[in-house]
C-alpha cells in the first residue's frame, strides 16, 4: 500500500503543465492501442450507479474518450474535461456522434467548481494523476445526493508469464529498470488499494468493487505502439528505447510469430457520497 501511496504522489506531484502535456508524443497511438473496456463491465456500473437517460455525469480526465463513449451510448449527459490538448482533440472527433458529450480543455484542478450538479463523476484510469487532497473532496462537492465516484482501470496488458520469461533477457540488455512482471495477485492487491484510497478520503462510503479479465492478440507493431503509451517508457532515453524496442520486435518476429496473446484486468470501484 506505501509502494501504491507513493506511486500516487509521484504522478499527482508533477507540475500541472508537465501533467498536461505528458502524453502528448504518444496521444494518437494512446488512441489506437489502449483497450476500451469491456461492455460486461460498463453494464455492472450502470447499474450499480444507476445511471440512465436522466443522469449527469462529470468525467475526469477522459484522455481520447477511451470510456467516454460506451457512457455516451447510455445517453448520459456528460461534461468530460481533458487537459492534454491532443487528448482534448481527439476526443471531440471520436465523441461527434454524440451531441449529448461536452468536452472542456481544462484540468480538474482548474475546473471551476459546480457544487451538487452531478449524478456521477466518473475517471477512467485518471485519478491517480490528481492530488487526493484535491480529488476526492472536489468530486464529493461536484456530486448531487446521492451521488456516485465511479473509478475505473486498466491495468496493464501482459503476456504469460513463460513468453515474459524470455523478452525479459531483451529488457535486462537495454533497459533493465522496466523488467518487471505483475502476476494477478499482485494487480489486484493494487486494485483494492486504489479503491480503499476512496474510503480513506473519508467522502465516499459503500464502496463495492468488481473486474473483467480479458484476453486479446496484438501484432509486433500494435504491442510496441501500446508499450510506447505507459508512462514508463514515455521516460525512457530515446536511445535506450530505440534499441529495447528493435531487440523486442526480433524476438516477437522470430520467437511468436509476429504477435503475442495478452491478458488484462479491468476493474471499477464505485463509491457513494457520504
Amino acid at each position: 500500500m506505501e509502494d501504491l501511496k507513493q506511486a500516487i504522489i509521484s504522478y499527482s506531484s508533477k507540475d500541472l503543465e508537465q501533467r498536461k502535456n505528458w502524453y502528448s508524443p504518444a496521444a494518437e497511438a494512446y488512441n489506437k492501442a489502449r483497450p476500451r473496456y469491456p461492455e460486461d463491465l460498463i453494464h455492472q456500473v450502470a447499474e450499480i450507479a444507476q445511471l440512465s437517460t436522466n443522469s449527469k455525469i462529470l468525467e475526469v480526465g477522459c484522455g481520447p474518450a477511451t470510456a467516454t463513449i460506451a457512457f455516451a451510448q447510455l445517453g448520459c449527459s456528460m461534461i468530460c474535461l481533458e487537459p492534454n490538448p491532443d487528448f482534448f482533440r481527439l476526443a471531440q472527433q471520436n465523441c461527434q456522434p454524440y451531441p449529448n458529450v461536452e468536452i472542456e480543455n481544462t484540468s480538474f484542478e482548474e475546473w471551476t467548481l459546480q457544487t451538487s450538479k452531478f449524478d456521477a463523476v466518473l475517471a477512467a484510469s485518471s485519478f491517480h494523476w490528481i492530488s487526493p487532497k484535491v480529488g476526492y473532496p472536489k468530486a464529493a462537492s461536484a456530486l448531487q445526493q446521492p451521488g456516485y465516484l465511479i473509478l475505473l482501470w486498466n491495468k496493464e496488458l501482459q503476456p504469460c508469464y513463460q513468453v515474459y520469461q524470455r523478452l525479459s533477457k531483451i529488457y535486462q540488455l537495454y533497459a533493465p529498470s522496466l523488467d518487471r512482471y505483475e502476476d494477478i495477485e499482485t494487480q489486484e492487491e493494487i486494485l483494492r488499494g486504489l479503491g480503499n484510497m476512496s474510503i480513506d478520503s473519508g467522502q465516499f462510503k459503500d464502496l463495492i468493487s468488481g473486474q473483467v479479465a480479458s484476453e486479446v492478440t496484438y501484432n509486433v507493431d500494435e504491442y510496441l505502439m501500446l508499450l510506447n503509451t505507459y508512462s514508463p517508457y514515455l521516460k525512457l532515453a530515446p536511445h535506450s528505447k530505440e534499441a529495447l524496442f528493435t531487440g523486442l520486435r526480433h524476438s516477437i518476429e522470430d520467437d511468436f510469430g509476429g504477435s503475442l496473446h495478452l491478458s488484462y484486468i479491468s476493474a471499477f470501484h464505485i463509491a457513494k457520497k457520504i
